[in-house]
């Protein structure tokens, strides 16, 4: 990859006494989506987590837009440009969505259009139909919306997704996939946990399998969407 924005490599976390990556090694480009996909459990939001320093990798490395972040802070490593969605959303319940976006209003990068409530209700027409509501008066639905676009707020160059299309109506999902591709039309790289194959296959280049904190399958999207063998063995419930 000739310009990755994120680089993983040999990335092992655990929690407690329990390790549960051994080895992680994945990639991301600017403006690429991927995919990163298992079965419950088998490591993919920990991945992310530890990614993002909210759990500490025990060794590795992990590179972001060149600087090693490996051990940060969250908050700094945000600061630098990588978003988070987690998937228990951590919306503030008591806040309207305008003043959730507020919450995570910060300064637009060099070189890049500064995402603002108009531009992204203009994304999420749901939104902006409920600005002044209270979040905790959305619906599930609504409230993954609201995540994604509040986290847009601090016009990240990297995105971490964590399931976004996890118990959501189609209609929502369909919406979801929209925002991805928005996100990646605007040159935001986005890794995305999920379990969705048709969700993944409608937005991600590129994908990885995987299984019991391994990675077992690299490649495209478009390859693991025709590999039938790789799916029954490391997808399939």
């Amino acid at each position: 990859m000739a310009d990755p924005v994120l680089e993983v490599e040999r990335l092992t976390a655990g929690y407690g006494p329990a390790e549960v990556l051994f080895g992680v090694s994945l990639s991301l480009g600017r403006g690429e989506v991927a995919a990163l996909m298992g079965r419950n459990g088998a490591g993919k939001s920990t991945t992310l987590k530890a990614i993002m320093g909210l759990l500490p990798p025990r060794s590795g490395r992990v590179r972001f837009a060149g600087q090693d972040i490996a051990g940060l802070a969250p908050f700094r490593i945000a600061r630098l440009g990588l978003g988070y969605v987690p998937e228990d959303r951590r919306i503030f319940t008591d806040l309207t969505v305008f003043e959730n976006l507020e919450v995570g209003r910060r300064a637009p990068r060099e070189g890049r259009a500064a995402w603002t409530p108009e531009r992204l209700f203009a994304v999420f027409p749901n939104l902006a139909e409920m600005r002044s509501r209270r979040a905790a008066a959305m619906s599930g639905g609504e409230q993954q919306m609201l995540t994604i676009a509040r986290t847009l707020m601090g016009n990240p160059d990297a995105v971490l997704l964590d399931e976004p299309s996890e118990g959501l109506a189609p209609v929502i999902v369909e919406q979801m996939a929209e925002a991805v591709l928005r996100m990646k039309q605007e040159g935001i790289a986005v890794l995305l946990s999920e379990q969705n194959l048709d969700f993944a296959a409608a937005v991600a280049d590129r994908a990885y399998v995987i299984e019991k904190g391994e990675i077992r399958y690299a490649g495209t999207m478009a390859a693991l969407e025709a590999d039938e063998q790789v799916r029954e063995a490391w997808l399939t419930v």
